[in-house]
């Protein structure tokens, strides 16, 4: 029976905190959405708890999932929001957030700045430094090479930062050409504290669900070469991963990807890097007793006929 954990999970209420990106153009995800909508899918799956993950550049967002964490057996940790261009707020408030006993990481909306160089900025550079000094690990959610190239140059000025690559840095899943992805990918992936999350893997091109375990497969054989199991990470990306088909397609969709490999290399990639990355507590007994029914599954072997999908 093997613990999983799923590494990218997110929350949000429009009425307690701002989120830019998310207007009516978004379809069905503008609304709130609660973490009580997900547990079923985390049942049926076998997931003994996630990582909540921030979903917009403000406090608001971050003491919102804190609350729904403290709340929440089946929340293990918490990446926040600090404001990199702002080194001493980002200090006070990364001062505040080590308080929290589940917070774990931080993360800013890079994706969405108009600027791809922006992880460079001086300013931005100087939290990056307080992050380093306090073994805090930085999601990065690039979607551009510019992003990649930020990751690499980063690598070099703060040799004992942990970054991890939200959704493999966006790979062009549908497209012709997978370059320069592929080569940047390996390239940051050269620095042993640079891990990527199998997670978000969705068509690049038109419609998000509109991919393939056949299609993605490439991907990620060019990530398992690229970092190996022991820095790979799995993430549903609920709720987002509506657009893709829902949590159950996705999950069924990695756990084929994983099913050649060995126990050892998927339980990494399901649980421990995960773990460890983000210094998680999971149960003792090693089962998935944080689940909304404490049931555990081996994804390697679980039929995807009993995964139950979630309503929108």
């Amino acid at each position: 029976m093997s613990v999983i954990i799923d590494s990218h999970q997110h929350v949000w209420d429009l009425n307690r905190a701002e989120y830019a990106w998310l207007g009516p153009d978004a379809g069905i995800l503008h609304r709130s959405i609660p973490m009580e909508e997900v547990l079923p899918s985390f049942a049926a799956a076998g997931i003994a708890g996630s990582v909540l993950v921030q979903s917009a550049d403000n406090d608001e967002d971050t003491e919102y999932m804190l609350e729904v964490a403290r709340r929440s057996p089946q929340v293990l940790g918490v990446v926040g929001y600090v404001p990199l261009h702002e080194p001493d707020r980002a200090a006070e408030r990364l001062a505040e957030l080590q308080l929290q006993p589940l917070f774990c990481g931080v993360r800013n909306l890079i994706h969405d700045r108009s600027d791809p160089h922006w992880l460079l900025r001086d300013d931005v550079d100087a939290t990056l430094g307080l992050l380093e000094e306090a073994g805090v690990p930085f999601d990065v959610v690039g979607v551009l090479p510019e992003h990649l190239q930020a990751v690499i140059a980063i690598s070099e000025r703060h040799p004992r930062l942990r970054m991890v690559l939200d959704h493999l840095n966006k790979p062009p899943i549908g497209a012709a050409e997978d370059e320069p992805w592929r080569s940047l990918l390996a390239q940051a992936a050269e620095n042993p504290l640079v891990f990527g999350k199998v997670s978000g893997l969705y068509s690049a091109v038109g419609d998000p669900a509109d991919w393939a375990v056949d299609g993605i497969r490439p991907i990620f054989d060019h990530a398992l070469e690229a970092f190996g199991p022991d820095r790979l990470l799995y993430g549903g990306d609920w709720p987002v991963s509506l657009i893709a088909g829902g949590y159950a397609r996705v999950f069924t969709g990695i756990t084929e990807l994983l099913a050649d490999l060995d126990e050892s290399a998927r339980a990494r990639i399901l649980a421990g890097t995960a773990a460890d990355l983000y210094s998680l507590s999971i149960s003792d007994s090693g089962t998935a007793d944080a689940t909304a029914d404490g049931a555990a599954t081996d994804p390697a072997t679980e039929p995807a006929t009993e995964l139950q999908e979630e309503t929108p």
